[in-house]
């Protein structure tokens, strides 16, 4: 019996990474960051002096990835791309907008499909991303579509970067995040849309702790744990 699956999935700045590390730690179950492949795949794009729009080289990258994923005691993900540690890096909007325009082209989505299901592992595995219900997770047994308004998604963004000692602007991060979402629900490949059977839960106006509280009691009623 193949180990189960919480999906969550929903736009940029929803809270989906926090959430799925803290339920992946809550329940012991493997974690995956989907959108850290991409964002993976873009910087290594982008050092390697790669054209974005060269989908057949960025596939190259994609399939070639050295990458590996260590939790902190804090439980911060480090990413190690080829031995090189780029947490920081995959965090910029510069990485993020370009990540999403690889994002949109089919064979690196290819690329990356069977790398990401590898993390189907027991004792359960919490998959964070755009498409985990609709395309690599089809069959997960709870999906949750996790949204907020852009406002709030800007505001969290802004907060976060500040922390980091990042220069930004509202303003900036709100017209980012907009062309993202367009980009990401209109894309031919994989749009960014809720499963059928997922579970739409609105953070807007939720604190971490309550979306964490609302997630477990999902899990705990339709998987058991």
């Amino acid at each position: 019996m193949a180990a189960p699956v919480i999906t969550l999935d929903g736009p940029g700045g929803a809270g989906k990474g926090t959430i799925a590390k803290l339920v992946a730690r809550h329940l012991g179950w493997h974690l995956l960051d989907s959108g850290a492949l991409y964002r993976l795949t873009a910087l290594a794009s982008l050092k390697a002096g790669i054209d974005l729009s060269n989908e057949a080289q960025v596939a190259d990258i994609a399939a070639g990835l050295d990458v590996e994923f260590k939790v902190t005691p804090e439980l911060d993900i480090q990413v190690l791309l080829g031995g090189e540690e780029v947490s920081q890096q995959l965090r910029t909007e510069e990485t993020g907008a370009a990540a999403s325009l690889i994002a949109a082209l089919p064979s690196v989505r290819g690329a990356l499909l069977d790398r990401q299901r590898l993390f189907q592992q027991p004792p359960g595995l919490v998959a964070d991303g755009r498409d985990m219900g609709t395309v690599v997770f089809p069959q997960a047994p709870l999906k949750i579509f996790l949204t907020a308004s852009l406002e709030e998604r800007a505001q969290r963004r802004y907060n976060q970067l500040k922390e980091q000692g990042v220069s930004a602007s509202i303003q900036s991060l709100l017209r980012e995040l907009a062309e993202r979402d367009e980009r990401d629900a209109n894309r031919k490949v994989a749009p960014l849309r809720p499963a059928e059977d997922a579970i739409m839960l609105d953070s807007t106006e939720l604190s971490i702790d309550e979306v964490f509280n609302q997630v477990i009691t999902l899990a705990a009623s339709r998987i058991g744990v």
